[in-house]
């Protein structure tokens, strides 16, 4: 069985499907990690493109299309990716693929078969799977759960019976919740869940605080039973950090410079059009 995601680096770990097959793996490092997974001959993983950091010269890659992704067009309208790459060992002998973090990220092998067979993620957590396992992303019909951005509702499936890898930034806290305990998540921060865990999107105060605020505006209500895990740095999170860091000093000291600038000339619009229409009156 998969061993915990908490797991030290550099611990090899031996994953036995409900088949019997034994495929072992490696979890190294320690902030942007990178798994190892040995492929015996004619053995095949799915990971996500551009995930592959090296392999051994029996590997064979391929890039397909996801044939069950129910959301595809609106992945590659918003710019995400709608297909998978395949690595198959076409050799005689034992090889080896690497797939590393797509940023500073811990990697988290999840034996689906612990969790029913199902769990949920946020968008882009699949890194990649062994065995059985089928990544679908989906839109959430209920209104209360859509969030004001693409990926808000977005919403990342992998089920089957298979050892799913995906990426927490940060550090990765898990949480086991009873039946009816009640957790309350900042909703960027939440990696993944079980199935069984019902889901309900509040936001902190009226809905011009969400337009115009900042973060921690919309917190997810987690109520049990079942399994979350946390990540501390969101993808999202780091990179507007980064891109504060980087602008001219009045955008770091005010990022919604440009947002102020057009609701000043809305306003201004709108007070030259009333005193147009006053004087005509």
């Amino acid at each position: 069985m998969a061993a915990p995601f908490f797991s030290t680096p550099f611990q090899p770990f031996v994953y036995q499907s409900p088949q019997d097959a034994v495929t072992p793996f490696q979890i190294l490092g320690g902030e942007a990690q990178i798994v190892q997974i040995m492929l015996k001959p004619q053995e095949r993983i799915i990971a996500k493109p551009g995930s592959m950091c090296y392999m051994s010269g029996s590997i064979q890659m391929e890039n397909v299309y996801a044939a069950e992704n129910e959301a595809g067009v609106w992945q590659w309208l918003f710019g995400k990716n709608t297909t998978s790459i395949v690595l198959h060992n076409t050799g005689t002998t034992d090889g080896f693929v690497g797939i590393a973090a797509p940023s500073l990220a811990r990697i988290l092998p999840i034996d689906l078969a612990k969790f029913g067979g199902e769990i949920l993620c946020q968008p882009d957590a699949f890194l990649c799977s062994i065995n059985d396992v089928k990544v679908s992303n989906t839109i959430d019909q209920r209104p209360r759960n859509l969030v004001a951005s693409a990926e808000g509702f977005l919403r990342q499936k992998i089920s089957g019976q298979g050892l799913a890898f995906v990426v927490g930034g940060g550090s990765v806290v898990q949480k086991n919740l009873e039946v009816g305990e009640v957790l309350a998540v900042d909703v960027p921060s939440i990696v993944a869940l079980s199935s069984t865990v019902n889901v309900q999107v509040k936001y902190n105060g009226p809905m011009r605080r969400v337009v115009f605020g900042n973060d921690n505006l919309v917190t997810a209500v987690l109520t049990g039973p079942g399994i979350v895990f946390i990540q501390s740095m969101p993808f999202h999170r780091l990179s507007q950090r980064i891109a504060r860091a980087v602008t001219s000093p009045n955008m770091r000291d005010n990022p919604k410079f440009f947002i102020q600038i057009a609701i000043f000339f809305f306003l201004a619009y709108v007070v030259v059009v009333s005193s147009l229409i006053l004087t005509d009156i």
